[in-house]
């Protein structure tokens, strides 16, 4: 089976500042990745290298067989590749309905906009209750259900999100870790970084250990979760945010 995602010797960081020293992995369809490491490890880094957010100095980016290395964000939508970024990213004065008109602003046919928002708001319920309100009326749990869904209008087939728990309490956090399973169960791939890295390899099926800008571990979500050096290192409590 072609893996949906595959990175390659991967190298790149900020201007002369290196974060990935060869990152390589491969993540199949229709599966959950969480992305654990320390702070500094490059794990937001490796999602911005993804979606056309920063230079690649060598190596490649393999999406569903084709190479998409040096895409730019606008090009990776199109592939099929959305990214929720950390913290909140909704525009707060705007109604839910707006935001997620929003999403949807690079599709050629408002008509199709439209039923893809019905679409959505068939997944999230609160989202048709709440479509007048104003985004920042809506809670923490709320607001990421949002911007999911919102990620959602362009239909992708990878779906990138870093540190979706944020500021949320623990029985928002598995809403959204039960949203994000849902959506794996229909078929879209997620790759995730999460602080909360216990929770999140619980919920997954497969676990990424980077550290330098490598990839150190790369196993079952279940066989990282157990293993003793995995858990001394890293599943003692929340990880703190990574600061790149």
């Amino acid at each position: 089976m072609t893996a949906m995602l595959e990175l390659k010797d991967l190298y790149g960081g900020y201007g002369k500042i290196t974060i990935l020293n060869g990152t390589s992995f491969a993540i199949p369809p229709a599966s959950i990745t969480t992305v654990i490491g320390p702070n500094g490890a490059g794990k937001s880094t490796v999602f911005k290298a993804i979606f056309g957010l920063l230079d690649i100095q060598s190596g490649q980016i393999v999406l569903d067989g084709d190479e998409v290395t040096g895409l730019t964000p606008k090009e990776m939508i199109r592939r099929g590749v959305t990214y929720v970024p950390q913290g909140r990213n909704v525009i707060p004065h705007l109604s839910v309905y707006h935001n997620l008109e929003l999403g949807g602003i690079s599709a050629p046919d408002p008509k199709v906009v439209a039923r893809r928002i019905e679409t959505v708001m068939d997944q999230f319920p609160m989202l048709r209750e709440f479509r007048s309100r104003k985004a920042i009326e809506l809670s923490g749990g709320q607001q990421k259900q949002l911007e999911v869904a919102r990620a959602l209008l362009l239909e992708p087939k990878l779906i990138l999100i870093d540190e979706p728990s944020i500021g949320l309490s623990p029985n928002l956090v598995q809403g959204v870790f039960d949203t994000l399973q849902k959506l794996r169960d229909n078929g879209v791939t997620i790759l995730m970084v999460e602080q909360n890295a216990k929770a999140a390899l619980a919920m997954s099926d497969y676990g990424i250990v980077l550290e330098l800008g490598q990839t150190r571990m790369h196993d079952k979500a279940d066989i990282l979760l157990n293993d003793p050096k995995v858990g001394h290192l890293f599943l003692g409590g929340h990880m703190e945010e990574e600061g790149v």
